[in-house]
């Protein structure tokens, strides 16, 4: 099963526009698709490809790396033997996978671009830490995507549905409601969505199996595989780097979501646990979303980074995490999960799937909180705030049973020469009410 996925037509756009003047980076978390994107790629688009795999080359190859990289016409010619691969001038692709493990291969590719005659592609996480750019200059001739879990309107790709996001984007950009009818159809895929993720083994496990517990199993292997890198390539701070990771369901399960440190240790501070935050981060693992004390359309400039909410990148891989240790078999506790029937801390999974669409939309997760103990009437906190048309808008997440935003009043009082629309993401159909646009949650793909 090949996954439709749109980072392919950004990939070929990067070939088409940069015809080899640049070599493209692929930056993503692991097992979120980036090898076989850029397989799939060469496969599709070129004549030949050689793909090195840095995780486990050959050492043949490494050789060539270490004695023939001075002269790039032998260097090439002898990749070309050692593969076996005919390489065509303009119609071949080179992949250096997992990149990060030989840097050395990434400062070789200002020179090979310079070559011009064939193209290059670099896929890897982790890629900008210290320990993985030391002592080796970082190209200026990369250009660089990120890969992130797949979205909702993959994910129904991935179940055989191409049809039904063009309506939600014209119902959308009409601003007008689906109609109940459809609306729950779509809200019910959603939640799937959020309870399988958009990892593409756990998605295509799904897709082909309906089986929650096999897709389950797939997650845990993922979260497994992240722990053993954590240990691997954490360094000094692994065991700081796992107790952010293994305490994130915890954080995101309270009502306030900003990640106190206190539950790890009493006496930890923000600089002790800077670079094991930065990490996750790096990894492409969190999303993490800052507090901007003094919101306007340069949010960054007010931003509070010891101040912040640590979001999973994927939601389908949260809910895995949270309940490692439920008894329940996996397909019992998803369809609790599905239909409403388990006394889950809905808000932490309907919080996180909207920080992942945001994220996916290009943009960097903000929030707002002011905590005044003398005055109540001026506390405020607002989930997300997004820049749109030089103003920003105010985003709340609710559940469908809410009855007021009050913080949302409170903000949009305060700010209002400063905003743009404002908007609760909830389980309900499109309404337009009291100058807040209400959104239902998978419309948020279109933020």
């Amino acid at each position: 099963m090949v996954l439709k996925r749109k980072a392919f037509k950004r990939v070929v756009d990067w070939k088409n526009q940069s015809k080899g003047k640049t070599a493209l980076l692929l930056n993503g978390a692991r097992r979120v698709g980036k090898s076989f994107l850029a397989e799939h790629f060469g496969k599709s688009e070129y004549k030949s490809m050689i793909l090195i795999d840095f995780s486990n080359p050959p050492k043949d190859v490494i050789t060539i790396f270490e004695n023939d990289s001075h002269d790039i016409p032998l260097f090439l010619t002898k990749l070309s033997l050692y593969y076996q691969v005919r390489l065509h001038v303009r119609d071949s692709l080179i992949v250096f996978d997992e990149v990060q493990l030989y840097p050395k291969a990434r400062q070789l590719i200002k020179h090979l671009v310079a070559d011009g005659r064939y193209d290059y592609i670099e896929s890897g996480s982790l890629l900008s830490l210290k320990e993985n750019v030391k002592d080796i200059l970082i190209p200026s001739e990369e250009e660089e995507i990120e890969i992130h879990p797949l979205d909702f309107e993959e994910f129904l790709h991935a179940l055989g549905d191409e049809v039904t996001v063009s309506f939600i984007r014209e119902c959308f950009e009409q601003r007008k409601p689906l109609g109940q009818a459809l609306h729950r159809r779509v809200m019910n895929s959603f939640r799937t969505y959020i309870l399988v993720g958009g990892m593409p083994q756990a998605v295509i496990e799904y897709a082909t199996s309906q089986d929650f517990e096999a897709t389950d199993n797939i997650k845990r292997n993922i979260l497994a595989l992240y722990r053993r890198d954590i240990a691997k390539y954490a360094g000094a701070y692994k065991q700081k780097v796992t107790a952010i990771y293994d305490n994130l369901p915890g954080q995101l399960s309270k009502k306030e979501k900003k990640y106190k440190l206190s539950s790890i240790d009493k006496d930890a501070r923000f600089r002790a646990y800077e670079d094991a935050f930065m990490w996750l981060s790096d990894g492409m693992i969190v999303n993490p979303c800052y507090n901007a004390t003094d919101p306007s359309f340069g949010l960054a400039l007010s931003m509070d980074h010891t101040t912040q909410k640590i979001y999973m990148a994927d939601t389908g891989l949260l809910v895995t995490h949270a309940f490692r240790n439920h008894t329940f078999t996996s397909n019992e506790l998803y369809k609790a999960i599905l239909f409403d029937k388990l006394n889950v801390n809905e808000g932490m999974l309907m919080e996180n799937v909207v920080s992942q669409m945001l994220r996916v939309n290009g943009h960097r997760l903000f929030f707002y909180s002011r905590v005044d103990k003398k005055k109540r009437e001026n506390h405020m906190e607002i989930d997300f705030l997004i820049t749109h048309k030089n103003k920003i808008s105010p985003i709340e997440v609710k559940s469908s049973a809410y009855k007021k935003h009050s913080s949302l009043d409170k903000f949009m009082n305060r700010f209002k020469s400063k905003l743009s629309e404002s908007f609760v993401l909830y389980q309900k159909d499109f309404l337009l009410k009291d100058g807040v646009v209400h959104l239902p949650l998978y419309m948020t793909m279109f933020l």
